[in-house]
């Protein structure tokens, strides 16, 4: 007697869709997913992003973008609610969870229902102290699944909590990427001929754009630069007080959050990454399919491993503004060896392509979505 095969619900969770590279990865992957699997739906509070997938997902939110505005937390408290929900209805599901990971472990151990958690950023920035990693070590394990995006986050994972994560990497989309790049758009630098460098990100203490800024102050005066700052965040207004107190204003500007920031990082010549710790950066895979060199902080995980352990860029020391002075320079005097560097990554972007990664997560799934009774 030949066995039934029951195709589960499969439920993508992201409770707070903020616009950034974890969202541009969810996007893709939901959307690649849907056109593999009939039976998809996406779990979020950010109502304003429904037109982002594709029209088979079910999209199960909040009938109000009033809620919108409100903070990650209360909407993890809401996108629960909504959980609760789906799983009260049948124990025929699988959860896929891209935020809220230890808390959707939980609930779903209670329900007996699959959980597949990505994490998307390395542990040094949520797991700060004995309390919460234990807490981390204990409920990580109880995963069906845990998909990283980078092989040094791999290890960091495995090696902090004792548990097999996947690597996957970002699954990134150049067609795409040079088709939008090709928008019109205002020109963000003076006409003059000068070093153009750019940073686009939040505006957080993650993304530490104060080291930038303390790097560009001390070059101001020794090189001709203009820097754009592009993004939005808890930290805009003490950017824009460092910049006006040390009289920055004709050198360095900020624009606002940019839906589409590439015709701007086109115009760049340098892209600037500070951060105090990643996953695996979408903006620098962004950056060197626009042919922009890069200058990224070494912080824990992903920009080394891009650039090929410095080979493929410049990297200096996490909040160190003096080195990444000594690096913009170096830049300004070594152009054609960097130019040489940027087309050594360039020829490694074969590993992030968009179709190979994309299909490693219909393969790590599958075993869950169809199961023979």
């Amino acid at each position: 007697m030949s066995k039934k095969q029951i195709n589960k619900e499969l439920i993508l969770f992201m409770p707070s869709i903020e616009g950034g590279g974890v969202e541009k990865n969810f996007f893709l992957i939901s959307n690649f997913l849907a056109k593999k699997y009939k039976n998809v739906s996406v779990i979020t509070i950010s109502n304003k992003y429904r037109k982002k997938f594709n029209n088979s997902i079910n999209f199960i939110t909040l009938n109000s973008k009033y809620w919108d505005s409100f903070g990650r937390r209360f909407k993890y408290f809401l996108s629960f609610y909504l959980l609760i929900k789906e799983l009260i209805k049948s124990r025929k599901k699988i959860v896929f969870a891209f935020q809220a990971n230890i808390y959707c472990i939980i609930l779903c151990k209670f329900f007996c229902i699959n959980i597949i958690t990505r994490s998307n950023s390395a542990p040094e920035g949520w797991s700060r102290n004995f309390i919460k990693n234990s807490i981390f070590k204990f409920f990580l394990s109880r995963a069906d699944q845990i998909i990283v995006n980078s092989l040094d986050f791999k290890k960091n994972l495995s090696k902090r909590f004792f548990v097999n994560p996947k690597c996957i990497f970002n699954p990134l989309n150049s067609q795409e990427i040079r088709r939008l790049s090709k928008s019109k758009a205002k020109k963000i630098f003076p006409k003059k001929n000068c070093l153009k460098i750019i940073n686009i990100g939040r505006f957080v203490d993650q993304k530490d754009q104060i080291t930038l800024l303390k790097s560009l102050k001390e070059l101001n005066g020794k090189i001709n630069f203009h820097a754009v700052l592009i993004g939005r965040g808890i930290y805009e207004k003490k950017l824009k007080n460092f910049i006006e107190v040390n009289g920055l204003n004709k050198k360095i500007h900020i624009i606002d959050f940019k839906e589409n920031p590439f015709p701007y990082l086109k115009q760049a010549d340098i892209f600037v990454l500070s951060s105090k710790f990643e996953g695996l950066p979408n903006v620098l895979l962004e950056s060197i399919v626009l042919k922009k060199f890069i200058i990224s902080s070494d912080c824990p995980t992903g920009p080394r491993e891009i650039l090929l352990n410095g080979k493929g860029g410049l990297l200096f020391k996490t909040g160190n503004h003096k080195q990444l002075s000594q690096k913009i320079i170096f830049y300004t005097q070594n152009r054609n060896k960097c130019r040489k560097m940027l087309n050594l990554s360039f020829k490694q972007l074969h590993r992030f392509d968009s179709k190979v990664n994309l299909n490693k997560y219909l393969n790590v799934l599958k075993p869950y979505l169809f199961v023979n009774k």
